[in-house]
């Protein structure tokens, strides 16, 4: 279960209690930690992740995105389009601290990988370009970091841009995202003056020189134009940390000149409670601010200790249970991630809670009530992987060769079962039809299919029952895109992809009667069956319905199965566009029948011919699925968002203010709707989100039909 604020903070009072831990550890338990780093598209993400591994000395060579050849963005498809596609992990130490770091990717149609990085981690980076600000993605991964309580803080970046303001993007923080963003540093010069970063803590100029950046720190005093600047700034952060910490308050009364420790330790404790985000600046292209944004992620983000126990229950009692972060406690763990790596096979990304996971022993999954055997443990490091002996609690890595665990699983001991809450995913918004190119791939697609779903919860694979088509469902166009580039590539399957077409069915107007008499001769034998049909329209969602109102001395028992058929396939091959028929109630109200000649055949086929007759004089019409809509949007973007609405044919039926967003309520046709979620972020600059569920069929406008019908 996701702790809640209070709880929070009560972890953060009990932290100084000692974990047991284990001798074979990489790090104590307090010198860990597991952070995230999450932004919009295009904020410096990966390039951050790319300078923390340098300076650490993880790499020895950073890599750019902009050439292909960072460590993070290891696939093909990110190198080739400079844009994070999956979550990557990596282990790096500093300050003899162990740094467990996930580069999440910035792009909505991808956001299921902030939410089940999410999940894990204990404090996260949030990026912000220094020009930009608060973008619409940065909204959404920080509200994501909110529903998970995850303590955060900020690196403003980009700060060497034209038209960055450091001032501004800290403002929109507080404004736009409702936290308390403290700067706790400010920028030495902006644009192409932009040369370090002034620490408000130890009152100090730091200089960064991009031209040799392995060594490229160094302290001066603040200079005179920026004296007063500093002064207030640091006036400020002393402020607004004494109305949330009282130890800070206190050293403020006795001395406004705070010291620098009590001010660390202050805004270490209200980041782990929530209360504040710390703020620093740079420029990660450029090389500045990197190693003082290390130091933060030391100083003020959580180790494993500092966050609140995790909670679950019992998978046979739902007694709710905790776990400790304690290396000798019982052992549970989440699998957050699967992946197919073709060297090694398959590839279940934890993190371990409680316990010790060793390479050797048996695990239990309480959703399958099953063990199943480590073989290998590793440690993550992008594409590559570390062989290791065992995972200690607060740690993240992966085991290699678990056959059938699912993202969103627990690992635990078979004696002390707990199940952790699952992971919440999104529901895919867009589909499109794919099939093989020739039988020989057939199979090859479905194996590759089935890999890319087990990969990726929010891309599902269905097969329509109408068309017959297997459908691909994703977050978005990009999304279907790279599936659609990875089966290519990765998998070697020639596909054939499209855009899926919409299940119309067909509903009869009109009541109308209809006979057919078959009497022919077929095979040497002739064959004889009559039968007359009524047809009538039903209640819109009702189905259909079959009634036999014909005496059984005139069509006898034996035959009604066959004529049942037969009223079966005239249904569901329809009587304008092929499309099955529904809310229609079929009435056989006569018959006729020779004992010498009657066959089944016959009255099955004189079934099917009496109801087309009966179809053709009913008025029949097309009718096409509604989707329930429910748009989420800022109210700057209402008139765009409905003015487009009544261009897809939609009906409000109920608009709602929801603090500063509306939210709309419409029903639409399904075939309106492809390619939406492409328009609706073009309409709101990507600030809007919606959901949307099958509500009903409804009838087609009548120029429509026609198009349709004649297509």
């Amino acid at each position: 279960m996701v702790p809640t604020l209070e709880q929070k903070a009560k972890s953060v009072k009990q932290a100084s209690t000692p974990a047991r831990e284990a001798e074979g550890r990489r790090r104590p338990l307090a010198k860990v930690r597991n952070i995230g780093i999450i932004a919009h598209i295009d904020a410096g993400k990966t390039t951050t992740s790319e300078r923390m591994l340098f300076y650490s000395g993880r790499v020895h060579r950073m890599g750019e995105v902009h050439d292909g050849n960072t460590v993070m963005d290891w696939m093909i498809q990110e190198k080739e389009r400079g844009i994070t596609i999956t979550s990557a992990a990596t282990t790096f130490y500093w300050r003899d601290h162990q740094v467990n770091l996930i580069d999440t990717p910035g792009h909505v149609d991808f956001t299921v990988e902030v939410e089940r990085s999410l999940r894990v981690l204990d404090g996260a980076v949030g990026v912000f370009c220094g020009v930009g600000g608060v973008q619409p993605q940065s909204e959404t991964v920080w509200q994501q970091a909110d529903r998970y309580h995850v303590p955060r803080l900020v690196f403003v970046n980009k700060l060497d841009r034209v038209g960055a303001d450091f001032d501004s993007v800290v403002d929109q923080i507080n404004r736009r995202l409702g936290s308390i963003a403290i700067p706790v540093q400010i920028p030495w010069g902006r644009e192409d003056q932009f040369r370090g970063v002034i620490d408000l803590l130890e009152m100090r100029g730091i200089l960064f020189d991009d031209t040799r950046p392995a060594d490229a720190l160094r302290y001066e005093p603040i200079p005179q134009e920026f004296a007063v600047a500093a002064e207030r700034a640091r006036a400020s952060l002393i402020e607004q940390l004494s109305e949330k910490d009282e130890q800070v308050l206190a050293a403020y009364v006795e001395n406004p000149d705070v010291p620098a420790a009590v001010l660390r330790d202050g805004l270490r404790r209200q980041t782990l409670a929530n209360q504040v985000v710390p703020v620093l600046c740079g420029s990660s292209l450029r090389n500045k601010g990197i190693q003082p944004l290390l130091d933060a992620v030391v100083d003020y983000l959580p180790a494993p200790l500092d966050a609140c126990a995790v909670s679950g229950h019992h998978p046979k009692t739902d007694e709710i249970i905790t776990r400790e972060a304690d290396d000798f406690g019982p052992m549970s763990a989440l699998a957050f991630k699967l992946q197919n790596d073709p060297f090694i096979g398959r590839l279940v990304f934890v993190r371990v809670y409680s316990g010790q996971i060793k390479k050797g022993q048996n695990i239990y999954n309480p959703r399958l009530r099953k063990r199943e055997r480590i073989t290998r443990l590793v440690l993550l490091h992008a594409d590559h992987r570390d062989d290791i002996d065992t995972l200690y609690a607060g740690e993240i890595g992966a085991v290699v060769g678990l056959k059938e665990v699912t993202t969103g699983d627990t690992l635990c001991v078979e004696n002390q079962p707990i199940e952790l809450e699952r992971i919440r995913f999104p529901e895919p918004v867009i589909s499109m039809a794919i099939e093989p190119r020739s039988q020989a791939d057939r199979d090859k697609l479905l194996e590759a299919l089935s890999a890319l779903a087990m990969e990726d919860p929010t891309c599902v694979i269905a097969r329509d029952a109408e068309t017959g088509q297997t459908l691909i469902s994703g977050m978005g166009e990009l999304h279907l895109e790279i599936l659609r580039d990875r089966l290519l590539r990765e998998f070697k399957v020639q596909a054939n992809t499209g855009k899926p077409m919409v299940a119309y069915r067909e509903t009869v107007t009109l009541p109308s009667e209809a006979e057919h008499v078959f009497n022919r001769e077929i095979a040497g034998s002739v064959q004889f069956a009559r039968i007359a049909t009524a047809v009538e329209p039903r209640t819109r969602g009702q189905g259909n319905a079959i009634e036999f109102e014909v005496s059984t001395e005139k069509v006898p028992g034996a035959f009604r199965d066959a004529i049942r058929q037969g009223l079966g396939d005239g249904l569901a091959t329809g009587a304008l566009a092929n499309c099955a028929l529904t809310d229609v109630r079929v009435r056989v109200i006569s018959g006729a029948c020779d004992e010498a000649t009657s066959t089944d055949v016959a009255f099955r086929t004189a079934a099917v011919l009496a109801l087309r007759e009966a179809l053709s004089r009913a008025g029949v019409v097309l009718l096409e699925p509604i989707m329930k809509l429910e748009i989420i949007t800022p109210s700057e973007y209402m008139g765009d968002v409905l003015g487009d609405l009544s261009a897809r044919r939609g009906r409000v039926r109920e608009m709602t203010a929801r603090g500063m967003v509306q939210v709309i309520a419409a029903d639409v046709p399904l075939a309106e709707l492809f390619g939406y979620s492409t328009a609706i972020r073009s309409l709101t600059k990507g600030r809007a989100s919606y959901t949307m569920e099958p509500t009903c069929f409804d009838r087609v406008p009548e120029g429509i039909q026609k198009q349709l019908v004649n297509r």
